[in-house]
Parts: structure tokens; sequence; C-alpha cells
């Protein structure tokens, strides 16, 4: 998968009632603002000064380019002085990528000794943050206002969380996803309006019949699978279990066929997120486990049993995590040990190893379900932190979106039985009313999970796209 580098531009308010000299003072000092922050090792992605904002043609002009270039991801607007909002309005109106208002002044203290009625003139950030701030509520734009002293590094984190959402908010209308076979029968969840997810959130949804992969798997050499078990012996433990070694390579060579091919059936359909489905598998071997775990490691969104949606959002938490910690998962089983509450999340096989805690090892053990050859997976332990849950449901009427802050740790008593990943995590606000609010609310058994991103990246995102959300915390 390949993507374009992003940048943001930077775009400063002002007006051409103070003249050259004036303006060439906001120039400089927006420069010098631009470049610290872009050196500052915080923002994961550039920001461009632009010329200055002082006329409705120039901010239109501006706007209808921001648009128009894939690279520019997003706008960030300093209101440096006073800038009439009038001059906005066209501008802003056109503006269909995210919009970031920072509202921050040049200097951070009053220089009391010097202050004088220039230096009003110049820096009225909190005269113009006014004017500015009410022609984007007035228009409903879903802009993004971080306040506070440029320099402070708490300022510059909420800039570099809002650029990842934006970031995502682009990428959400490049979301493409490929189902082998249909949804799992007789659940109810995992369904929904994919015209709808079209036309809101900008995702794809094709289906495929499995047979239309299993060509692909057919046309995958041995070499190929050579070179990919070597990657294999290299990243990875190989426990054997109970099989021998040729029947433990025989399995997983079958997982590295289905790894190539997924990814170039992926690839060359422009698909970055696909479902798997254990009741279709006619042609296949095994359901793909570690296949699918491996892929979701390279940044490809998925999702089990065809659960669409969920797929479609692990890759739009991908995208915003920068693949860090995020992955697909699902309830599985409580603790309900007084003291001890938890939810122990798994899956059949495809538990996403960014989520890793210690070195992944290969095994082969039976799945149990599905009526195939045992496959191979990835096992590991799921890492501690904090982060956030969330789940898409389709109400008919509309979508919405449930996020839960939870705290994931490592288990500390080992499961030698177990012959899958698994990942511990609690609840907030607490055990109880965190899963009645959760239940209550129509939220899905599958998930995506990321100790990376917040609530509110989360929540800016929903926004974006009118999307209803509910936050558990």
């Amino acid at each position: 998968m390949t993507a374009v580098a992003k940048q943001f531009w930077f775009v400063v308010g002002s007006q051409n009632l103070y003249g050259p000299e004036a303006l060439a003072e906001v120039k400089a000092n927006a420069q010098k603002l631009v470049d610290s922050l872009n050196q500052s090792g915080k923002l994961p992605y550039p920001l461009v000064l632009q010329d200055l904002a002082i006329s409705a043609d120039k901010i239109t002009s501006m706007m209808k380019e921001i648009n128009y270039r894939d690279e520019v991801a997003g706008v960030v607007t300093w209101m440096h002085t006073f800038s009439p909002a009038k001059m906005w309005i066209r501008g802003t109106k056109l503006l269909q990528k995210p919009l970031l208002h920072l509202a921050t002044q040049f200097n951070e203290s009053i220089p009391w000794s010097t202050i004088d009625m220039d230096f009003m003139n110049l820096n009225q950030a909190a005269h113009g943050d006014r004017e500015y701030g009410f022609i984007n509520a007035r228009l409903g734009k879903q802009n993004k206002i971080v306040v506070g002293y440029w320099e402070r590094p708490e300022v510059q984190q909420q800039i570099a969380d809002w650029m990842d959402v934006a970031v995502a908010y682009n990428e959400s209308f490049n979301i493409k996803v490929a189902r082998f076979g249909d949804n799992m029968r007789n659940v109810a969840v995992t369904d929904g309006d994919k015209i709808e997810a079209q036309i809101q959130l900008g995702w794809t949804v094709d289906y495929y019949g499995i047979g239309d992969l299993v060509q692909y798997v057919n046309a995958v050499t041995e070499q190929e699978i050579d070179d990919l078990m070597k990657e294999y012996a290299e990243a990875y433990e190989f426990d054997y279990g109970t099989n021998s070694k040729e029947a433990w390579e025989a399995s997983v060579r079958i997982q590295a066929s289905y790894e190539i091919a997924i990814k170039r059936f992926l690839d060359e359909k422009g698909y970055n997120a696909f479902t798997s489905n254990f009741e279709d598998l006619h042609g296949m071997k095994q359901l793909p486990g570690l296949a699918v775990q491996r892929l979701m490691a390279q940044g490809y969104g998925f999702a089990g049993e065809g659960d669409w949606k969920t797929a479609a959002l692990d890759r739009l938490l991908k995208v915003m995590s920068h693949n860090q910690n995020t992955g697909f998962m699902e309830d599985y089983t409580y603790e309900l040990a007084a003291g001890q509450e938890a939810i122990l999340q798994s899956h059949m096989l495809e538990v996403d190893p960014t989520l890793a805690a210690n070195k992944p090892k290969i095994i082969v053990s039976p799945l149990g379900i599905g009526d195939r050859e045992d496959p191979a997976r990835l096992v590991f332990d799921g890492k501690a932190g904090e982060g956030v849950v969330v789940s898409m449901a389709d109400f008919g009427t509309h979508f919405k979106l449930l996020i839960n802050e939870v705290s994931a740790f490592e288990p500390t008593v080992p499961a030698p039985k177990l012959p899958v990943a698994r990942v511990m995590w609690k609840v907030k606000p607490n055990f109880q009313d965190g899963v009645q609010a959760w239940i209550q609310n129509g939220g899905g058994h599958h998930t995506v999970v990321s100790l990376n991103l917040t609530t509110d990246q989360i929540i800016t995102y929903a926004k974006l796209v009118n999307l209803e959300y509910v936050v558990i915390k």
C-alpha cells in the first residue's frame, strides 16, 4: 500500500488596514511559529505556511486549493490579529477538509513596559479568535479549537493528535473492504447498510466469492512460500507442540500461501481492508489465521465473520494511530473475581500482533469450528496501557459509534492450553457500569482497540462525519 506524503497548510488571518509593515511582521512571526512547530518533533506531519488571509478572494482561492491537493490533509488557521469574518464565509463553506483553529498569539506574555497601540493592533488574537470562531460556529463547521501558547508541549500534542485524525478522515474516503464470503449466518450486529456507509463515511464494501481468492492461492509458488518462511523464522518463535515438524511446517506453509495470495488480491484490486468467514471456506484447507495476523500487522484492516464495519473501522484507526498498538478485537470471557473484574479479549485466530507484549510464537492447533485442517496462528500476551475501544453499530436509521476507555494489563497467570493470543483489560468507569452501558447502548462484540489513541480523537472524527457517538468512561 502506497500513500501520498501528507502536509497541513497554515493560514494566518489578518487584514489590509494595518499597512504593509505590519503585515510583513505578521508574516515573519507566522514563519517563526511554523518553523518552531515543525522542529519541535511533536507533529507527525509538516505545516506549510501560506500567503496571509487578508481578503475573501485570497481565502476562497486557498480553500479551493486545499480541497484539490491530495497531499494537503487539512488546514490550521491562526488569527494573528483581527480578521473580519465575512471574508471567510465563502472559502470556509467550500472547505471539505478538516479545520483546526489555533487560538494562540505570538508573544506569551503582555509586555507591560513597552505595550502601545501599535502592539495592540498587531496582536489582537483574543479579538480575532471571537470573530473567526463565530463564523465557524454559524457555518456549522465541526472544526477543532486548540487554545494555549504555541510553544507549550501540551498544545503541540493537541495539534499532533488532531493531525492524525485529519489524515484518517481523508483516508476514510479511500477505505475499500473486500469481503471473502458473506456475513456469518444468523448474526445481527455484524451486518449493516453498505450504501449508507459509503455515503456518510466514504467506505466502499465489495463482495467476492471465496473462489476468487482460491485462484490467487493456487497461483502462489513454492519459492514465494520458502522466502516467507524465512521471514517467519526471523520474526517469531516456532512451537511444534505435539505436532511433528513436518506436519507443523505443512500447516504454516498453507498460511504463508494465504498471506501472499490475500495481499496480492488486495493490492491488485485496491483494497486496504478485508473480512473472512469460517462458514464460507469452499476450496480452502484452513481458515486464514497467521495470514490475517500478518496482514493486520502491515496495516490492513480486518474483522472476522464478514464484519465489514469493523474491518473498515480497523483500517481507519490504524491510519490514525500509525498502526501502533491498534487492532481488531472480540469480547470473549469475563473475569468476575471480586476486585479483579476484567474481560478476556481474543478471537478464534486473528488477534492483531501490533498489541503483542512478548515475541509471538507460531503454533498449530485444532480450531473446532469451520470443519477444516488445523490452522497456524500467532500466540502472545497483550500489552498493558491506557486505551480506547470502539464499536460501530447500525441501528437501521443511523450508525452509532460506541466508545469505552479501558486499562489493559499483561496477564500474570499462564494459560498453557489456550491456543490463541489473549488481551486483558478493565473497562471504565468500572466493570458493572461499563459493561451495562455498553450492552444497553447496543455495542457489539467485535471492536477495534487502540492503546495509542484517545477518546477525544475518536470524537473528533465522529463529528467530522456527523456520526452519533456514545462515550462510556
